[in-house]
This record gives structure tokens, sequence and C-alpha cells, in this order.
């Protein structure tokens, strides 16, 4: 056996768009403001909703069982809740929904709280004490260290939006006070970083700006407290439903079994709980309130107009911008929001995922955030018996490691231990502790040091040992060789234990298992460049790519586009899930050619994709980088190739041209280094006005290349 497999390529899993699903069995309609969950197990529930043909509103309970595509009617019972819409739905304990709110079908606004058992298809009015909120609607909801908070909405005769938060305590079913945030509706709220975070929606006068807001949780006494009472009663207010479409999303986490009454469900002259809103007359400002507007950029998505589905995954803020009436078709996109640095990302265009024909009208996400879908029906909705057939019949399945998202348990133990490392322990070692750190102390220490490596690997010499390192290159040397190698020139060799990799390498295994010449040797060489090898090697004794807890070597992108390619050699997918995710995120000009390459060497048809088109779009500075210079001739032509049949280059003047039109990229500015192909967008730079705590700084907040327009605003 090889010490290297044949490179046999893995068929590609994504064409131009995703595959649709048909669904089955009691499929709903297209409801308006219905709440639909994934709560577990290939399970989507569905619940309420208004029918915008029939008028009617809804209290059924519909299953879609996402492996058999089909829908069913849940027969429920207990103290079950009237019909509404604009109502949430949130998971609790993971076999739990609390529905809080919506509007019945009497236009009537409620502020009431049910609990919905999964397991046994009951449902509970638990006893709530406090200052009960106003009733509303199309608000949002989220979940934090058993608490619910509650935001925005709509409400009353005028449909006057809401501006407040308040939370239920689920420990003992107290609501607090109400404070003062952020005035929206329809729109997304989510918890990240010990901060609860709104973005989307609609203001008072139907505006759809692009401000995020964020409210930090931990730092804030009045939201660690338990809930106080003492507020002053108000009259229950009334108005009519406004509707429209939306995307629910719900943070999963884990309560405590109610008790049930027994009577069948889904009919009419069922509960229906309007409560008294009981509330401050002038509630306070919520403390530490920050926000941040988002104006324009070639990666930041409209938010004026089009379907758009907000979730939270993986330390980012997903945006769904779907196909509408009201929306070009080159406007659909996929872009994502790094929370950390308050970037967006366009992480795929809308011809890569949405089918024009379709159009959507829920989005559900999976508790690691991995996995999204899309539900909705054809534009052509009618039926082959030339009847209508507009409903909940389709399901588009998206999954989201194909573009570099980790998911929501790996990217935030990696998060936490990044953050870790930002102080030392006395040995030396980063700030993060674990069986992971104790191995990759042990990594490449010689056999004298008492750390029992028994084994050698070698690889072939660095391209580019010579000459300075940029600052995301790679160092070149092992700092615990000491310069011994096999022969003038050549790296050292790699010092490594044998059960290390037989457990963590299928292919070693495999090569052990057969007794070929590297276990007899106790040696084997692997033909891949040095700083790659080795960065292989301790990524198989730490589960990470990034910084070396006691050398410090940072892994350049080049190595990490190398590291892709074997990945894909040794069918390694947690290795290439890390490597998709860091190249798609840190991709620059400085090793975008060399991403391009490596990504369809790897067959990678997403990142390839991403890297032309970072390359078209910067294309005078590309060209002028040394990774593009060390394209093969084939490669070279391959990316030229990329560019439509109809495109070209422009450049000075005739790029201010674009500029003006509203382009926005890189490539704008003096020396002749700014041409780009026509079709992609002129650089608009980015401004400030004042920071805030956990904030980035400005110039922190602006890439040398590609950076959206925002604007700051602290609170």
């Amino acid at each position: 056996m090889p010490p290297s497999p044949v490179r046999a390529r893995r068929p590609s899993a994504d064409g131009n768009v995703a595959r649709v699903s048909r669904t089955t069995g009691q499929r709903p309609a297209c409801l308006v403001n219905a709440s639909v969950t994934y709560c577990g197990d290939d399970q989507i529930y569905a619940f309420g909703g208004f029918d915008q043909y029939t008028d009617e509103v809804y209290n059924h309970v519909l299953k879609l069982d996402l492996a058999s595509m089909q829908w069913t009617l849940v027969d429920n019972y207990g103290d079950i809740p009237g019909v509404r819409m604009g109502h949430t739905a949130t998971l609790y304990q993971g076999d739990k929904l609390i529905i809080f709110g919506g509007e019945n079908e009497h236009r009537t606004f409620l502020s009431d709280i049910v609990l919905f058992d999964l397991k046994t298809a009951h449902w509970t009015q638990p006893a709530v004490s406090g200052p009960i909120p106003k009733g509303r609607a199309r608000h949002a909801a989220a979940l934090y260290k058993d608490k619910l908070f509650i935001v925005g909405g709509v409400m009353g005769d005028n449909n006057s939006v809401l501006d407040d938060i308040c939370y239920l305590d689920l420990t003992t079913w107290t609501w607090s006070r109400t404070w003062t945030f952020v005035r929206r509706f329809d729109h997304a709220a989510w918890i990240w970083g010990k901060k609860l975070w709104v973005f989307g929606g609609l203001g008072q006068d139907m505006d759809r700006g692009g401000e995020i807001w964020w409210l930090d949780l931990k730092s804030n006494p009045a939201f660690d407290a338990a809930p106080s009472v003492g507020a002053v009663p108000g009259p229950m207010e009334a108005g009519p439903a406004v509707a429209g479409p939306r995307a629910w999303g719900s943070p999963a986490s884990t309560t405590t079994a109610l008790g049930a009454l027994a009577h069948p469900a889904n009919m009419g002259g069922v509960h229906a709980n309007a409560s008294q809103a009981i509330r401050p007359p002038h509630a306070p400002t919520a403390p530490g309130i920050t926000s941040v507007s988002f104006v324009s950029g070639p990666e930041c998505p409209s938010q004026a107009s089009g379907n758009h589905f907000y979730v939270y995954s993986s330390n980012a803020l997903l945006d769904f911008v779907t196909p509408a009436s009201t929306i070009r078709p080159t406007d659909c996109c996929l872009a994502a929001l790094d929370l950390p640095g308050l970037r967006w990302q366009r992480l795929a265009e809308g011809a890569e995922i949405f089918n024009p024909l379709y159009r959507w009208h829920y989005c559900a996400m999976n508790e690691d955030g991995t996995q999204a879908w899309l539900l909705g029906c054809m534009t052509d909705i009618h039926g082959p018996d030339g009847s209508m057939e507009e409903c909940l019949c389709d399901v588009l399945p998206i999954d989201l490691t194909r573009f570099g998202l980790l998911g929501n348990t790996l990217a935030s133990a990696r998060r936490s231990k990044a953050l870790g490392e930002a102080g030392a322990r006395p040995d030396g070692r980063a700030g993060f502790g674990g069986l992971g750190t104790d191995l990759a102390a042990m990594f490449d220490r010689r056999p004298e040091a008492g750390e029992g490596a028994d084994f050698l690997v070698t690889a072939e010499a660095d391209d580019f040992d010579h000459g300075p390192v940029d600052e995301r290159g790679s160092r070149r040397s092992s700092p615990a060789a000491d310069g011994v190698g096999d022969g003038a020139g050549s790296p050292p060799p790699i010092h490594v234990h044998r059960l290390i990799l037989q457990a963590r390498w299928p292919h070693f295994r495999r090569l052990y298992a057969a007794r070929m010449a590297e276990f007899h040797r106790k040696e084997m060489h692997i033909p891949e460049p040095y700083s790659v090898v080795r960065a292989f090697l301790y990524y198989l004794y730490s589960d990470s790519i990034g910084r070396h807890p006691l050398y410090g070597d940072e892994l350049g992108l080049r190595d990490v586009a190398g590291l892709l390619v074997m990945a894909n050699v040794y069918d390694m997918p947690g290795l290439r899930l890390l490597c998709v995710n860091r190249l798609g995120r840190e991709l620059d000009v400085g090793h975008a050619a060399t991403i391009w390459e490596r990504a369809g060497t790897a067959n990678e048809d997403w990142l390839r994709r991403r890297a032309a088109h970072f390359c078209l779009r910067h294309w005078g500075r590309v060209v002028r980088t040394d990774a593009f210079k060390r394209l093969s001739r084939h490669a070279l032509v391959d990316l030229c190739e990329e560019v439509d049949t109809e495109g070209r280059v422009v450049g000075g003047g005739e790029l201010d041209v674009v500029a003006g039109l509203g382009g926005a990229g890189a490539g704008a500015g003096a020396g002749g280094s700014g041409g780009k192909l026509l079709g992609g967008w002129a650089r608009a730079g980015a401004r400030s006005r004042g920071t805030s705590a956990g904030l980035p700084p400005s110039d922190e907040m602006e890439d040398d290349v590609g950076s959206e327009d925002h604007e700051m605003d602290t609170t």
C-alpha cells in the first residue's frame, strides 16, 4: 500500500441549485404568520397561522417528518390554546414548545403563555405572576438561562409597533418589569456571547433598515435578578393584524414537564385567552444597548426588498434572501454576518441555492446550526386537475457545512478555546485545558525529551522556504527539531506517536495493519510540503488548525489550502470543514489564486466559485500577487475562463463610472492596479461614528478590500 492514496475526487454534492423535496400527507395551507420550529429527531412542528384565501385562523398542530417528507395532523389534548397567528414558538428542554402571544380571529392581541409537550401531545397553561406584558403579535422571542425574552411586536387599533423588552423566568413563571429597547416587528432575536441580538424586521414607518442591536445580559444586574413586581395596570389594546410571511428562529435549550388535561384538539370553539396587559406607563430604557448600521457594500445584502429569513449559526447571523416578485434575481443570496467582527460575507449567490420557480415562506434550523430547511411551494400552484394547490408542499434542505459553517457546538468550542489562549498558564501552555492540549504538548518532541515519540514522518521541502514571511505566513522550520534532517537542505523529521496516528488517521491505521515497509522502518514519507505535513500531523494531535500552544506556529492560508487537499486525499471531513471555514472567512488578495487552485484540486466547488468570484472582482491586484504567478499555465487558462464570455477588464476613469453606478468592491484608486472585470463592484470605503465596549474600533472593521459601508451608533 503506498503512503498516499490515489487522489480520487469526491463527486460534487452541490449542483447549481439545491434539490427540492416534495412532501406528502396532510399538508398545511401556505399559512401566514404560523410558527414553524425544528424540534429534533428530523421533525418540524407547525402551529397556528392564518389562511389568506379563506380568512380563517387556525390552532392546528402539524408535524413534518423530514426522513419521509410526510405531514401529519397531530391529535393533541389538554388546555388547548385558542386560534392565533403571529405568535412565537420556542423549543424548551428539547421536548416542549413555549407559545407566547399572537393575534386571534377577533383581532385581539394575546399575552398568554402555553406549553406543548412534544412527547405526550398535551397542552398546559401555567399560572404566571408579575406584570403581564402587552398583548402582541409578530414579536421575537429568545431563550437565555431559563429566561424567555420577548422583544417588540405589533398591537393596537392603529397597529402600533412596540419598542419594549421583558422576560419570563421559567423557574418561577414570573414576568419581569418592562424596559425600552428597539421598536421593531417581524424581526429576529437570538442569544450569542451572553448578549441578546436583534436584526431585521420593520419599524413604525415600515422601514427595513440594516441596523443590528444588542443588549449585554452578562454585565446587567437587572437581567440577572429575580423579576420584580409592582407595575401599573394598563388597558388591553387590540387591533387588526398585518399579514406577511416571516421566519422564526428559536435557540434550542432545555424545563420540567407540566401536567395536562385530556380532550381532543383541532376543533372550533376551543380555549382562547386574551389576557389583560399589565405594564408600567413609562418603561425605562434597558441598560447597555449598542447598535450598528450597515449601509451598503459588496458583501452586505440589501434589506429593502425581498423575503429575508434570519437564523443564527456558528457565531454568525445568516440571511437567506430568497426569490420574490419584489427583488431582482441577482440580489438573492445567502449572506452571513460574522458577529465577532461585525462583517458581512456573501456565502453564495441565489442561483447556487434557489430555484426561481419556488417561493419560500418559512425557515427552520436544526439545533447545531448545520442544516436549514425552507418550506414553501412552486409559483405555479395549480394541481393536475387545474385546482389551486398553494400549500407548504415543498422543502428545500440546505447543508450549511457546504459553506464552511462549523455548527454551533464546534464554533462555540473553538471560540472559547481562542479566548482562552489570550492568557498563558505557568507551564507555558495556552490558557485552555483538556486532553487536546496535553496531546498537543507532546507533538514533535524528540524521544530523549521523555514524551514517548516512537515514529518519524518526513516530507518534501517547502518551495517557499526562503524570503520574507507575510502577516499570515507560516514558520518554515520545526522549533522542536533543532535543524536535524536527512540530508543537506532537507527538512527535519517530525517526531510523532504511532498510537495517536493509528487512532486518528484511518489511512495510517490501514497501512500499519498491512505491515508495509513503514511498519518495519518506523518511518514514513508524505510527498507534500513540510509545513503542510506538519500542520496535518498537529491536527491529529489537537483537532485544530490554529496556533500551536507551545511553539506559537501561525498557520498561513497557503498551508491551510494545502491541508484542504490532504483532507480530500485522506477523506477526513472534520479537517475539511475547518479548512473550508477558515479559507472562506479569510479569503484575501494575496492568497485568492492559491485558494482557487487548491479548492479545485480538493473538489470543493463552493470554495472554488467563491475564490474565482473574488479573483475576478479584484483582478488588478490578484494578477500582481506571487500566488497568481505560481499558477500553472493550465490553471491560468482555467481561471481566466471563469468570467462569462461578455466579460472585459475596466480601469481608470471607466472604473470610476462603475463605482458611480452603485458598484462596490476592490479596485478603485490610482496606480493602475485597480483594474477588474466588468460586472463586479467598485470599492466603497467604510466610515464609523463612535465606538463602544466590546465593539472593534473602526480601523479594525474595515478590510483592505471589499468592506461594507457602515455607521456606528452607540446608545
